[in-house]
């Protein structure tokens, strides 16, 4: 099984794809305003976005985005206007996370992983 894509809602499809488009994503899919899908700049995950009147109160999905030059990426970001909750910063886990939002709050981590993201000290299979 792999990961096929990862959608998030939006109450403006417009602002997601000027967004999402800055974070380096390339559109291949607008079905606007209904929506929208992106492939990421490396692999061949996708990501999409759809329209809904408005966004819920629970606890939303958190989006990670992996760069190994997240440091580069974070300054291209700031550059460009985008505002981050956490500058780069070092994990206890092993990871260097930054932390944003897109316009419709939907929490985003862009990180470093490295080795750790699939095999961590604590893995269960060893």
């Amino acid at each position: 099984m792999n990961l096929n894509q990862v959608t998030v809602p939006s109450i403006n499809i417009s602002k997601s794809i000027k967004f999402y488009e800055r974070l380096g994503l390339k559109l291949i899919v607008n079905a606007a305003p209904n929506y929208v899908r992106f492939i990421c700049p490396e692999g061949d995950a996708t990501f999409s976005v759809h329209l809904v009147e408005e966004i819920g109160n629970s606890e939303a999905a958190i989006i990670y985005f992996e760069t190994e030059e997240l440091d580069e990426e974070v300054a291209r970001l700031q550059d460009q206007g985008i505002q981050f909750d956490l500058l780069p910063t070092d994990q206890p886990w092993g990871w260097r996370e930054a932390r944003l939002k897109d316009p419709d709050d939907n929490p985003i981590v862009l990180f470093r992983g490295g080795d750790y993201r699939k095999n961590p000290p604590w893995r269960v299979d060893k």
